[in-house]
Parts: structure tokens; C-alpha cells; sequence
């Protein structure tokens, strides 16, 4: 049975913040919607501490913060879109437009048609997350969205030079320095400034989760993408060293970011828990990552790998490190997670930054239900049906008849039997089942 070395929060207090949270943000989209701009200025300077009376940058502002980046860092940006686009191609080519004759004389298919417009969040309070750009815009860009909007933060009080070119560079068609609830919110309600979109996509914080949470409907979402999640499963071929450094890259990204070791060995476990502690007087970021160890952070101990498998799917983690005798048994047999990672080489910066695979993934376990963003996410699969032959409308019409007059649908039953006089020749009478 498995056993928990280490817990975090308990679900009581996790529960009150969220509570916190809902409300917080149902409050920020009601502004939104009534007041528009002068709302989202207000919220602005409010948490931003930044004000402007456009926050679409000019031409002029991107080529400035271009400027400022060195021509490795413009190669750097480069070479992660390359990858993340290859990938998104392979994947687009694995989907196609189908059309089939099911019976003879019907006709059925499916077409995969862009979304016309996407709103893409670029989280960039605490760090500039320049790599949210390339998963979101290149992506779009490769499904053939029309029109690509995106937020982003200001970072030190000004538009982050490396978050603009990444989204210049990968493609946006419109750039705002904007964040948080009052980015989305704008993006998915429309101000007197902001056209809307109809798709919101990206990560982002509690707050920016919870705003997309409420907003779908009203728009398309790519998935509740909240706080960084990582799991870690490991048993004793790999050190304490190493999983406390994946745990800790990960729990940096916040004070409420999940980060769980799952293993077979409690001297491995004791080894990562004493390495943590030692990680943490020296990582620059460790005023984040102890917050989130302390209060998200979990350590279990599973009899065997099934255990491991079992426990690794109850959690359903947005990131998962697997660092085991055999990896792929983890790749065969789990079903509930965003992303793995195989093997002690490979790691989730990888898959943040470059490696091509996309970093927008469900948190909260909502990879029970969905996986991450990709190509698929930003296309329609929508159907049409053509009936080419009287014979064929007139048989498929008595089949339909009778099952709406099952269901006590009179004007659906009449929608077919009209067919059946016209087509078939058949002298039903109005709105009763075909014999």
C-alpha cells in the first residue's frame, strides 16, 4: 500500500483558496464586460503597476525589444519554434478530410477548418516565458488560424524584449502588453479597443486558469492549464540528486506547484528529501520552490511498479519524469497524464523550451479527461452529408420516419416522409410513421 512520506496542504485549505480565487476573478470579468478599456487599464495599473492608453505595441516597440536580443538569443528563439512547428506539421499531417459512401448513394464526410481567431496568453509576471509563444502562435500558425492576438505581461515595468520577439517571431499578428485576468478577459469579451477572438489558449496562473474556466462558453479554451504540475518516478537506477533537481525546476514556477516523488525506494526517497533541503540553500530560486515544497510538495512510497502505475493515474499530473529500470512499462501502461518523460536523459525543461513537443498541458487532473494543446486543438472537425439518388433518399427516409415517430417528433417524421411521397413515390399521410 502506498505511503505518504511527506504531504502538502491539506484539501480543506486548498478548497478556501480556490473559493478565493472564483470569486476574485468573477468579480474582474463582470468589470470587464461593463466598463471595457477603462476597466482593463484600472486592472492594469492595479496589478501590473503599468499604464498606457493602448497596450497594442507599434511596429516600431517590436522592432525595439528585437533590437535588444542578441543574435544567438534570435537563433536560440529560432531553433525552439523550428521544432515546435516540425512537430506540429507531423501531427497536422496525421489528420485528414475524409469523405465515404456509407450506402449506396450517401455520401458522408468530415473537414478539419481552422478556428478564424485565437487570443494566445504568454505568462511573463515572475520570468519571461518567451517559450508559452512558440507552443501557442507557431502552433495556430500551423493549423492556419487567420487572425493570432497575443497578451503578455509587462516584465520589470516594460514589454519583455525575449516574449515580444518570440511572439514577432513566431508569427502574431497582433501583440499586447497586457496580463493576467484583465489579458483574457479583454481577449475573450472585446473592449472598445480589443476586438475578441473566439479561442483563448495558454497557461498561466491560478487566476488566469480560473478566468478561462469561467469565460468558456463564450469562447473556445485549449484546456485548464493552471500552476505547473510535476511527478517524479523513480526507483533506485537513478540518485537523490537528480530527482530533487527535476522537483525543484519545476516547483519554481510557483508557490502553489505541485511537485511529487512517486517511488519504490524509501532510501531513494529519504536520499531526494535530504537532497531537496541541500538544493534549496543554494538555488537562486528557492524562496518560490521551498513554498511550493513545503506546501504542494508530496513524497510516497509504492510496493512495486503497478502500485507506482496506480498511484501515478490517481494523481493524473500535468508533468511526469520517469526515471525507472523500464521506462516504457510507465509508457504501456499509464493513461492519465499531459506528458511523460522517458528516461534520466530527457527532462521537463526539455519539453518546456525546445525539444518541439507542445508545454501546454492539463493541470488539476484534467488529464483524466484530455491531453495537452496541439494542432488539433486550434481545428473544427465538422461534418456534411450529400444523398445522391431518389432510391437512397427514399430509403433512408422510411428508416428515419419511423424512429422520430418513436420519439413522438411529428415535424421531424414529416421532414422524411415528404421525401419518401417526392422520391420514393410512397403516398404516406402527413407526420405518421412510414409502413
Amino acid at each position: 500500500m502506498a505511503r505518504h512520506l511527506k504531504r502538502g496542504r491539506d484539501a480543506a485549505a486548498r478548497a478556501e483558496d480556490e473559493a478565493k480565487v472564483r470569486a476574485t476573478v468573477e468579480g474582474i470579468l463582470a468589470d470587464i464586460a461593463a466598463r471595457g478599456d477603462s476597466a482593463v487599464r484600472e486592472l492594469s495599473i492595479r496589478f501590473d503597476k503599468w499604464d498606457r492608453t493602448d497596450f497594442r505595441l507599434t511596429d516600431d516597440e517590436i522592432r525595439d525589444c528585437l533590437a535588444q536580443l542578441s543574435p544567438r538569443d534570435l537563433d536560440d528563439i529560432r531553433f525552439a519554434q523550428e521544432q515546435v512547428r516540425n512537430f506540429a506539421q507531423a501531427q497536422k499531417e496525421a489528420l485528414r478530410d475524409i469523405e465515404v459512401e456509407t450506402l449506396p448513394g450517401v455520401v458522408l464526410g468530415h473537414r478539419n477548418i481552422p478556428v478564424n481567431s485565437v487570443g494566445c496568453y504568454v505568462p511573463g509576471g515572475k520570468y519571461p516565458l518567451l517559450a508559452s509563444a512558440h507552443m501557442s502562435v507557431v502552433t495556430a500558425k500551423v493549423a492556419g488560424v487567420k487572425r493570432i492576438v497575443t497578451c503578455a505581461p509587462p516584465f520589470e515595468g516594460r514589454p519583455a524584449p525575449a516574449i515580444v520577439a518570440a511572439q514577432h517571431l513566431a508569427g502574431a499578428d497582433v501583440i499586447y502588453c497586457l496580463g493576467g485576468v484583465q489579458a483574457v478577459g479583454a481577449m475573450a469579451l472585446g473592449t472598445q479597443s480589443i476586438e475578441p477572438v473566439d479561442m483563448l489558449v495558454g497557461p498561466g496562473n491560478a487566476f488566469v486558469a480560473e478566468a478561462k474556466r469561467q469565460l468558456f462558453g463564450r469562447v473556445g479554451i485549449d484546456l485548464f492549464a493552471g500552476p505547473t504540475e510535476t511527478l517524479v518516478i523513480a526507483d533506485e537506477t537513478v540518485d537523490g540528486e537528480l530527482c530533487a533537481t527535476d522537483l525543484l525546476g519545476q516547483a519554481e514556477h510557483g508557490p502553489n506547484s505541485p511537485a511529487i516523488l512517486l517511488t519504490n525506494s524509501e532510501r531513494l526517497a529519504r536520499e531526494t528529501m535530504a537532497e531537496v533541503e541541500r538544493l534549496l540553500t543554494i538555488l537562486p530560486t528557492a524562496a518560490i520552490a521551498r513554498k511550493a515544497w513545503e506546501d504542494y510538495g508530496e513524497v510516497i512510497v509504492c510496493e512495486d511498479e503497478a502500485e507506482m502505475v496506480r498511484e501515478a493515474d490517481r494523481i493524473a499530473s500535468e508533468h511526469v519524469q520517469v526515471m525507472t529500470r523500464d521506462p516504457d512499462y510507465f509508457l504501456a501502461n499509464m493513461t492519465n497524464y499531459g506528458a511523460l518523460f522517458l528516461g534520466p536523459r530527457t527532462n521537463v525543461a526539455y519539453g518546456d523550451k525546445v525539444i518541439g513537443t507542445n508545454h501546454t498541458l492539463p493541470t488539476m487532473k484534467a488529464a483524466r479527461y484530455t491531453g495537452g494543446l496541439w494542432v488539433g486543438k486550434f481545428l473544427k472537425t465538422v461534418t456534411y452529408q450529400r444523398v445522391l439518388t431518389d432510391a437512397a433518399s427514399a430509403m433512408i427516409g422510411e428508416y428515419c420516419s419511423r424512429l422520430c415517430m418513436l420519439e413522438g417528433f411529428a415535424g421531424h417524421a414529416e421532414q422524411a416522409n415528404i421525401r419518401v411521397r417526392r422520391y420514393g413515390g410512397r403516398n404516406i399521410p402527413y407526420a405518421t410513421a412510414a409502413d
